[in-house]
């Protein structure tokens, strides 16, 4: 089964314009931009047959170009990463038999999370899309609830039903814990890591669906399926020890590159 990943990346970010060129500084000192840092985490992956980089913008291009990356140039007026991969995978023939989107921010990814995702979707025949969800410890909950109570949109979570299918995603903190919990004790909140891995027709339908309330509301692209009664496959997949957390805001910065000192490089 052939497998696509597609890095879409923007420069015109509402929160952090101009994300995908933020440098950050590695384990060894050593400073690389998060496009690039993302790039690598994709070419870690096992059973992948292609990496591309799909973006609109030429700044990102040539730094993309720079260390090696192959650029997919895409519309300007794609309203996301799903509907710009959607574009990427028909500018390269749309022959891949599952899709992987990787967004640009989120280059503490480990290889077996993609992995896990892949075979998943391929052991789900009825499924047209997957995404991983991690369960949260105490501390990544504590943080998910701080970056709100501060007015700032971190995370997304996830809740699926008892066949894993999903039943909502949301950058509030779900399902409602009353509950406190700390360190490495686990939460009944689940993280969602903003990968997908498509089939192919399900991601060549989504450009021609219209934006719903709940993808508006939220501004989560995955919605839309939902919205369109789409399922999408919960895929658990556990850290390792690893930490993950995605860059959303420019706070993020430093505890990204905290976790990368404290861990070494993915």
């Amino acid at each position: 089964m052939s497998v696509l990943i597609v890095i879409p990346a923007r420069y015109a970010s509402t929160r952090y314009p101009g994300k995908p060129l933020v440098e950050l500084t590695g384990a060894k000192g050593d400073k690389r931009t998060l496009i690039e840092r993302s790039w690598r985490a994709a070419c870690a992956v096992q059973g992948v047959d292609r990496v591309v980089v799909a973006t609109d913008d030429d700044r990102i291009r040539l730094t993309a170009e720079s260390f090696g990356a192959e650029v997919v140039m895409t519309s300007e007026n794609c309203a996301n990463g799903t509907e710009r991969c959607a574009e990427a995978h028909a500018a390269l023939g749309g022959t891949y038999e599952v899709v992987v989107n990787l967004q640009g921010d989120a280059p503490l990814t480990p290889h077996w999370f993609i992995e896990d995702l892949v075979a998943g979707l391929r052991a789900a025949p009825g499924m047209g899309l997957a995404t991983p969800v991690l369960q949260c410890d105490g501390d990544t909950l504590n943080s998910l609830l701080q970056d709100r109570a501060e007015g700032r949109v971190g995370g997304t979570t996830a809740v699926f039903g008892q066949d894993h299918s999903g039943l909502y995603f949301s950058k509030e903190v779900v399902p409602f814990c009353a509950e406190r919990f700390e360190g490495a004790a686990l939460t009944p909140v689940f993280h969602h890591v903003g990968v997908y891995a498509y089939r192919p027709d399900a991601l060549a339908a989504y450009p021609s669906w219209p934006v719903g309330p709940l993808e508006q509301l939220e501004g989560l692209e995955q919605l839309r399926f939902l919205e369109n009664g789409r399922k999408i496959l919960c895929v658990e997949v556990e850290a390792r020890g690893r930490e993950f957390w995605e860059l959303n805001n420019p706070e993020d910065v430093a505890r990204i590159e905290a976790m990368m000192t404290k861990m070494g490089e993915i």
